[in-house]
């Protein structure tokens, strides 16, 4: 089996790009854990376990950018991170559905 080439730019390229994303990236891990221990901690399944915890890095990683575009730095990617794994998705969709009913109408007012 041949060994992987020494190539020195792809390795400084590959370190730049984890350089400039290591907030993401420990953010998205970090919600990814704590959902993770979570889920196993109150008695679900490994399933369960995987899927949440994989939500809440997704969802952690889509929710970066919102550091940014409020001004906050991205040292708080971590807080970020660690609330959303320990919160959870099923209860940020349920808080979520909760601020949209109370900002805006039902189907059926003003009828």
């Amino acid at each position: 089996m041949p060994n992987m080439p020494d190539k020195p730019d792809t390795w400084a390229i590959v370190l730049a790009w984890l350089s400039q994303h290591a907030p993401l990236l420990y953010a998205a891990g970090l919600s990814f854990l704590m959902a993770l221990l979570r889920i196993i901690y109150g008695g679900g399944t490994r399933r369960q376990a995987i899927l949440e915890a994989s939500l809440c890095a997704l969802f952690t990683a889509g929710a970066f950018p919102l550091l940014k575009f409020f001004g906050l730095p991205q040292d708080l990617a971590a807080a970020l991170g660690g609330g959303i794994g320990f919160i959870g998705v099923k209860k940020i969709a349920e808080l979520a559905d909760r601020y949209a009913d109370f900002k805006l109408p039902g189907r059926g007012a003003g009828q």
